[in-house]
Formats: C-alpha cells, structure tokens, sequence
C-alpha cells in the first residue's frame, strides 16, 4: 500500500489528467462517424492504454544514462538505419513510403525519430553551452537535424520534414544563438529551401504549398482539403452541433477526419466553446513541460524538456494552421488528439522520459553536472 501512496505521489497528474483528457476528446471525436465503424476507436484506445502503461514504467527509470554520449550516437545511427530501411522494406500508403508493416500494427519511423534528434542536440547543446555562439555549433547540429530531415523528406513526408526541422530551429534559438548567428541561419534555411524546390519537393508539394498563398485557387484539387476543413471549423459556431452530428465528416466531405484533420472535425462537432477547451489543456500541458525545463537537474534535462515542448508545440501550431487554412496540408497529427499508435507511443515516451528526470532530479550530485559539462 505504501509503495501504491509512492506511485501516485511521485505522477504529476496536473501533466497527465489534461493529457488523458486530450486522448478521450479524441477517441470520442474518432467514435462519432459512420466511416469505418468503430475501427479507429478501439485501435487507438489500445495505443492508449499501451502508451499510458509505457508513460508510468518509464516514469521510474533513472535516466542520467541519456547523458553518455554513446548512448545517443547509438540511438541516432539506429534511427539513420530504419529510416534507410524504409526504401527497401516499406510500405507504400498515399503515395509515401514511411511506415513498416508488422501485420497486426504499423511503425512509422519518422515520429520516434523527432524525440531521437531532441537527445542529440540535448547533449551537443549541454555540453557546448559556453562555447555556443560559435556558428560552426549551429552549422554542426544542423547537420545532425538534415540528415533526419532528409531521410523523412524523401520518403516523401513533408509535415514530419517540417516537423524536425521546427525542433531543431527552436533548440538552437533557446541554446545562446547570437543575433547575427540567427540572420545567418535563416539566410541557410532560405537557400536550402530555394534548393528543395529546385530538385525535391514533388509537384503536389509544390501545389500544396502554392494553395497556402490562396486556397481558392483550386477548389476541387489541392485546395478541397483546406476548404473542407475551413467549412467543418466554421459550421460549429459557439457551442458545435453535437457529438456525432459533424456533418463534414460524417458525409465525408472531410477526408481524414481522425488524423489529419480531426482538430476540424473536433471543432465541428464542439464548436468555440469546445477548442477553447481544448487549448486550455494544451497550455497546461506546454506549462507543465516548460516547468520541468526550468527546474532541470542539468542543462542536459533542461534542454531536453524545451525539446519535448517544442514538438508538442510545432505538431499543434501546423496542424490547426492547416485546419483553419492559414498553413499549406502537410498531413500532420495533433498530439494526443489524432489517430495513430507511433505517434502516440512516442509521445507517451517522451513524458515518461521527462517524468523520470523530474524524479530523480533531486538526487544529482555535484559530480554529476561536472561530467556533464567537463566530461570528467
């Protein structure tokens, strides 16, 4: 019983209750349609409990072992190889080769992959914070981040591309970045987009991100997604038209409604009231992260949890962008909201990695944050 007391004790259940409420807004926005029954439903509702289960088993592991640096080369060259992996056995869904079919369930590398290159420049950052304003340490993590955003650009997944990409940007930003350092970085981005352009992106990545200039364009082509999406926001008004009553989804006029576009259908169905809701948990959610990074044991942990909040934060931005049509369709999920279990694992992963810090956290010593920044 006392052992049950600690559990409890040691769950910031301020960061879990909001995070559990943002999965059953999702599972019952998933459970509303007609469209595949309750397929989607009791799918995600065992990643559910799955992720949950894994949330509370990490939450007890000491995870000052992430600060060797063996520990994460090895995590990072092990994502570089599934990532290859996937031109050879992939399956091929929508165009996109990005996931590995096991038969019973799918894993998609790319969204373990976003917590993988938070470790890596967690620990490049922590152990050059002094040293950071150097540019050839923006230039160095860069090329840490493009070669994942390469792999997952090619595939083609352009919203998990951006996705990396945002991570990256916003821990350099929080690492000590000079003014001028900043200038020149964006300058980069500018000419290595100028270059995806040139040579990457298809022609439907180009038209989609043509749409993002005016979605009108194209109504019945690459603008239908965004304009559907816009009408399924627009229809709940203040207070939604009910649970189940989503008509843009339900009539299927909303394609993907439980991953893509399930802010939209959410809205829809709960209307202003139900997204402000919705936001609110968010917040508490980024509050809670954002406070781990303010009490972190190192700066290891510390830029580990801006990471961690980061991907929540870039995953929501783009998604309710691309729902209300203020961002190109990049096919994108919300966290915790949207359908599919490597996405939600990895988030899980991510809290219970974050959890297990704050745990023991208390107990780090002196010796401990020289080896971090002196490697002694």
């Amino acid at each position: 019983m006392e052992r049950l007391r600690s559990i409890v004790r040691d769950i910031d259940w301020v960061l879990l209750i909001p995070v559990l409420l943002l999965v059953g807004a999702g599972l019952v926005t998933m459970s509303s349609f007609v469209r595949g029954g309750d397929y989607f439903f009791d799918n995600q509702l065992v990643w559910a409990v799955l992720g949950v289960s894994i949330f509370f088993i990490l939450s007890f592991i000491d995870f000052r072992f992430l600060r060797r640096t063996s520990i994460v080369v090895i995590f990072y060259f092990m994502t570089i190889l599934l990532l290859l992996l996937l031109f050879i056995f992939g399956e091929i869904v929508l165009g996109a080769q990005s996931r590995f079919n096991l038969g019973i369930f799918a894993v998609q590398p790319a969204d373990p992959a976003k917590l993988v290159l938070i470790l890596v420049l967690a620990k490049y950052f922590s152990r050059r914070h002094i040293e950071i304003a150097h540019i050839r340490h923006i230039l160095v993590s860069g090329g840490y981040a493009f070669l994942l955003f390469t792999l997952v650009l090619v595939q083609p997944d352009f919203g998990s591309a951006i996705i990396l990409a945002a991570i990256w940007f916003g821990m350099v930003l929080v690492s000590g970045i000079s003014k001028k350092h900043l200038i020149a970085v964006i300058l980069i981005a500018t000419i290595v987009f100028a270059g995806l352009w040139t040579f990457v992106f298809e022609d439907y990545q180009k038209d989609r991100i043509r749409t993002f200039i005016n979605p009108l364009t194209d109504l019945q082509g690459t603008g239908y997604n965004a304009y559907q999406s816009t009408i399924a926001v627009g229809s709940g008004e203040i207070i939604g038209k009910g649970v189940g009553y989503g008509t843009q989804s339900k009539l299927q006029f909303l394609p993907e409604y439980e991953t893509d576009f399930i802010f939209a259908a959410f809205a829809e169905e709960w209307g202003f009231l139900g997204v402000l809701i919705l936001f609110i948990l968010f917040v508490i959610v980024w509050w809670r992260i954002l406070s781990y990074a303010f009490y972190g044991a190192s700066n290891f942990e510390t830029l580990f949890a801006v990471g961690v909040a980061l991907m929540f934060l870039a995953h929501f931005v783009v998604h309710v962008g691309m729902n209300i049509g203020l961002l190109p369709v990049t096919g994108t999920t919300v966290p915790f909201l949207s359908y599919g279990g490597s996405h939600l694992i990895t988030e899980f992963v991510a809290l219970g990695i974050l959890m297990g810090m704050r745990r023991y956290s208390r107990a780090i010593h002196r010796e401990d944050i020289n080896k971090e920044f002196l490697g002694v």
